[in-house]
């Protein structure tokens, strides 16, 4: 389990009634795909329609997105729902489109997702109930994965690429991804905003702020889900891994986290020869008889593709010019 800073993610099955205020922040760029489906699904939140604002920050997109947002009010306007189109022009970074919407939201709590994720009809409800406890100021839901169409997308459904269990095990300090999180508002005046030229890492620096300077605690809600796409191209799934590199190096220049090691040559050399001669042979006999499917063939060379992106991504990347600075609430 993640450290002592979680407290239990069981909360008693009975009929809800704990709806505090609640603004849902949402920073897009450029998601006309994604962005109908999202706005669905946040329309349908089983949520009380009095207790919360939808607050979807456009960071500059140059594509159909302002329209959609647009129309999207309007329908929001129809349903009885309060949805909000923001701007963030002046800096390009999902973080910064997030403090934009911080400072506009008026809810107790403040739930995160992103463009491209699909938030389950009782997400919001359940996310917010670890905030019973006084003592929890963040709370952690899960992200799965969207039904997989392609063999790198069952790939990363193997892996459990997407799943918050594995930043919450992370041996520095738990922390979840910014697809499905929940922060009470008042915590953000004693550690600051999200750092708005960070370009990766983000998530984690809010969380292990939250936990280390704040004192909160980290509240574990499983069953508040979302979905999301896996990566479907090898372009696509470099790029999130190269990124996943660059991320460690910028946490480690801030909090010293230590760097992933990289495999050296004869460890790599060891991991084909083992899965030419053992592997493959294994998995082949495996799929003919239907015990397994042609993605097992593929995993450990694809995983050492992965790998090697995360390693440039982490030895090439430096903190870029600001990046670590703490945006703040203004004061009346």
């Amino acid at each position: 389990m993640p450290q002592a800073s979680m407290v239990a993610n069981e909360i008693p099955a009975q009929p809800i009634t704990f709806f505090p205020t609640v603004s849902v922040i949402v920073p897009i760029y450029n998601g006309e795909t994604d962005l109908p489906g999202l706005i669905d699904c946040l329309l349908g939140q089983t949520y009380p329609a009095e207790r919360v604002e939808y607050l979807l920050v456009d960071n500059g997109s140059c594509d159909r997105t302002p329209h959609i947002l647009k129309d999207a009010v309007t329908r929001a306007q129809t349903a009885g729902l309060t949805l909000k189109h923001l701007s963030e022009t002046q800096i390009q970074s999902a973080y910064a489109a997030r403090n934009t919407g911080i400072c506009a939201a008026t809810g107790e709590i403040l739930a995160f997702t992103d463009a491209d994720c699909y938030p389950a009809a009782t997400w919001l409800e359940t996310l917010v109930q670890g905030f019973q406890d006084s003592q929890v100021g963040l709370c952690v839901g899960e992200v799965t994965a969207l039904p997989a169409t392609t063999w790198l997308e069952r790939y990363a459904e193997r892996k459990n690429i997407m799943s918050q269990q594995d930043t919450l095990a992370h041996p520095f300090c738990p922390y979840g991804q910014t697809a499905n999180i929940a922060v009470r508002a008042c915590a953000f005046e004693k550690i600051g905003l999200f750092r708005p030229h960070m370009t990766t890492g983000g998530d984690a620096d809010i969380c292990w702020r939250l936990q280390r300077d704040g004192g909160w605690q980290l509240h574990y809600a499983e069953a508040a889900t979302v979905q999301h796409h896996h990566r479907t191209s090898f372009k696509e799934l470099y790029k999130q891994w190269y990124r996943y590199g660059r991320s460690n190096r910028y946490l480690h220049q801030i909090h010293g986290i230590k760097l992933t090691r990289p495999l050296m040559p004869h460890e790599i050399r060891y991991s084909l020869a083992r899965w030419l001669v053992k592997e493959l042979p294994a998995g082949f006999i495996k799929v003919l008889t239907g015990k397994a499917e042609l993605i097992e063939l593929a995993m450990t060379p694809v995983g050492l593709y992965c790998f090697r992106a995360r390693t440039l991504g982490q030895r090439e990347s430096r903190l870029p010019e600001n990046a670590d600075k703490i945006a703040w609430l203004e004061k009346d």
